[in-house]
C-alpha cells in the first residue's frame, strides 16, 4: 500500500498547491525489531526509530506525562463541473509532524511542517512548555502495534490520472440532462484524498495507517415556469478507484433528479407541535448533532453537557440501542487506528435505553479511569486531538415503517437534511430539513420543502416512541466541525417516530 514519497512527489509537482522541502534522508530502525509494514512508514517519513524517541524525551524534558507523535502526508485531488464541461482542477500536498505534551489534563502542542531533526526538535522544546519541572527520561521499548484493515481498496488514487477521473464527472453531468427536461444546470465533483499517518507516544506504541477517501456528488438545478429548485446526490467511501462505475453514476444522477422534481410540489406544513417521522439514513443526523455531541467525554467531564450526570441511568426506551462505530468496512467515518494511536471499536453509547458509554479520547478515558474508544481524532497534523465521532448510528426496532406512519394522526415525515446545529450544554437543536412529506389521517401525503426541526436532544431522545427494522446508514459527504476542527463522518437511522418536535412552517 506504500507509494515512494520521494517519487510520487516528483512526478505530481506540477500540480502541487505548494511547495515541500524534503528531509534528509535518515537510516531506520537500528537494532529495532519491527515489521516491513512499518520500516516502509519509517522510510516514508525518513525518520529513525532513534529520531523519534529522541524526539519524545526532548517533549518531556520538562516533566510532562506523555508526550506524541503524529505524522502525515496528505494527497488531495478535486475536478469540478460547471457549464457542461470538467473546467476545475485542484491538486495539494501537506506534510509534517503534530507533537503533543500532557501535563495532568492540560496539552502542550507546537507542530512543524518540515521532519528534519532540528525542526522536530524545535517543536518538542515548545511542546514540552506545559510543564516546568525538571525531569529525566527513561525511554522503553518501540513496540509496534499493527493497525486493523478496515479499508481495503485494489487501485490506490495516487495511481489515477485525471484523465482516468474526468469522464465519470463528466457522464454524471451528460445523465442528469438525459433524465428530465427541465434540467437548468448541472453541478459536479470528484474529490479523492489519500493520508500517510505515522504515530509513536512515549509509552512506546509505533504504528501507522494508510487513509483514502473519495468523495463524488451532483447538484440538480431544474425549472418550472418561473419555479427553480434545486437537490443534491453525492456518496463518500474510504474506496479505491475501482469504485467508480456507470452504475454509480447512474444511482446519483437519478437521485438528485427525483429530489428536485419533489420540490415543485412541496408546500410547507403548519407551524407548530407534532409528531415527526424521521426517516431511515439522512435522519441520523438527529442522532449525530443532537445527541452525539453531547455523549463527548470532553463536555462531560467538564460538567458541560446534560448528560455529565446520567452514566448508568435510562435516557430512551428498552429497545433502543445507539452506537459509534469505526468499524465498518470501507466507511467514511472508519479508521484502523485512531489520531493517538488506539484501536477502534464499536462503541455502545446507549444499550437498552440505559446510556453506556461516552466518547472517548486518552485524556477523558483516564478521567474516567475506562480504556479509550478509539474517539481521538485531529483534522491534520496541525490539530490536537480531541473525542469526536465516527459512524454514529441506532441499531433495528421492534416496529415496521407502515406501522409508525399509521400512527401519525398529523405530522411530517423527514428524510433529507442539508444541515444542523447544537447547543452542547442544554442540548437544544435546529435542523433544516430540504424536503420531506405531510402525514394525516396515518397516511403520507403532500411533499413539503424547506422547514425546521426543532428540539432538545435528550428530550427527542427519550420521545422516540418506535423505532422500526430498517435502518439505514447514509453515506454522503457528512463532516464534522468542533473547535475549529473538520473530520468526516457518517451517521445512520431506522425510521423512527418521535413523539413531538417543534415544526418551523407556516402560520395558516
Amino acid at each position: 500500500m506504500i507509494t515512494n514519497r520521494r517519487n510520487f512527489i516528483k512526478t505530481s509537482s506540477a500540480a502541487m498547491a505548494g511547495g515541500l522541502i524534503l528531509p534528509p534522508l535518515m537510516n531506520s530502525c537500528q537494532n529495532v525489531q519491527i515489521s516491513e509494514n512499518v520500516k516502509s512508514y519509517l522510510d516514508h517519513f525518513e525518520v529513525s526509530t532513534e529520531m523519534l524517541q529522541k524526539v519524545i524525551a526532548t517533549a518531556m524534558n520538562k516533566g510532562g506525562d506523555y508526550a506524541d507523535l503524529f505524522f502525515e502526508h496528505k494527497i488531495s485531488n478535486s475536478l469540478g463541473l460547471e457549464d457542461g464541461k470538467v473546467n476545475k482542477a485542484y491538486s495539494n500536498i501537506d506534510y509534517g509532524v503534530g507533537i503533543r505534551v500532557l501535563k495532568g489534563d492540560q496539552t502542550g502542542f507546537a507542530y512543524s511542517e518540515s521532519i528534519s531533526p532540528d525542526e522536530m526538535l524545535n517543536a518538542a522544546k515548545m511542546a514540552a512548555n506545559i510543564a516546568n519541572s525538571n525531569a529525566s527520561i527513561s525511554m522503553g521499548e518501540v513496540n509496534e502495534k499493527i493497525p486493523s484493515s478496515y479499508y481495503p481498496i485494489l487501485n490506490k488514487w495516487e495511481d489515477v490520472s485525471v484523465k482516468d477521473k474526468v469522464p465519470f464527472v463528466q457522464k454524471i453531468n451528460d445523465k442528469v440532462f438525459s433524465l428530465d427536461e427541465k434540467v437548468l444546470k448541472v453541478n459536479a465533483f470528484l474529490n479523492d484524498e489519500t493520508s500517510y499517518v505515522l504515530f509513536y507516544n512515549s509509552e512506546g506504541r509505533l504504528t501507522y495507517d494508510y487513509r483514502p477517501m473519495i468523495s463524488f456528488g451532483v447538484v440538480c438545478i431544474m425549472q418550472k415556469g418561473d419555479q427553480i429548485e434545486n437537490a443534491y446526490s453525492a456518496r463518500s467511501f474510504r474506496k479505491g478507484f475501482e469504485w467508480l462505475s456507470d452504475d454509480l453514476v447512474d444511482e446519483l444522477a437519478k437521485e438528485a433528479v427525483e429530489r428536485t422534481n419533489i420540490l415543485f410540489e412541496a408546500t410547507k406544513p403548519k407551524a407548530g407541535e407534532m409528531p415527526v417521522v424521521m426517516g431511515a439514513g439522512g435522519s441520523g443526523i438527529l442522532l449525530h448533532e443532537a445527541i452525539g455531541h453531547t455523549f463527548e467525554a470532553d463536555f462531560n467531564r467538564k460538567g458541560t453537557s446534560i448528560f455529565s450526570d446520567k452514566m448508568g441511568k435510562k435516557v430512551a426506551e428498552s429497545y433502543i440501542n445507539i452506537i459509534d462505530d469505526g468499524t465498518l468496512e470501507n466507511n467514511r467515518g472508519s479508521i484502523n487506528v485512531d489520531d493517538e494511536g488506539n484501536d477502534v471499536e464499536k462503541t455502545y453509547l446507549v444499550k437498552d435505553g440505559v446510556l453506556n458509554s461516552y466518547i472517548h479520547d486518552r485524556i477523558s478515558s483516564k478521567h474516567y479511569k475506562v480504556n479509550p474508544t478509539g474517539n481521538g481524532r485531529r483534522e491534520s497534523f496541525r490539530h490536537i486531538p480531541l473525542p469526536r465521532m465516527r459512524s454514529t448510528y441506532m441499531e433495528v426496532g421492534p416496529h415496521s415503517k407502515d406501522d409508525i406512519i399509521s400512527n401519525v394522526d398529523y405530522g411530517v415525515y423527514v428524510d433529507n437534511f442539508s444541515n444542523g446545529q447544537v447547543q452542547i450544554g442544554a442540548g437544544d437543536f435546529t435542523f433544516f430539513v430540504k424536503s420531506g412529506y405531510l402525514i394525516e389521517k396515518g397516511k403520507i401525503t403532500q411533499p413539503i420543502k424547506d422547514i425546521n426541526i426543532i428540539g432538545n436532544g435528550p428530550q427527542a431522545l427519550a420521545d422516540i416512541s418506535m423505532a422500526a427494522n430498517d435502518y439505514l446508514i447514509d453515506n454522503g459527504t457528512w463532516t464534522c466541525g468542533k473547535d475549529g476542527q473538520s473530520v468526516p463522518v457518517t451517521c445512520g437511522l431506522p425510521t423512527v417516530l418521535v413523539k413531538k418536535l417543534t415544526v418551523g412552517g407556516t402560520n395558516a
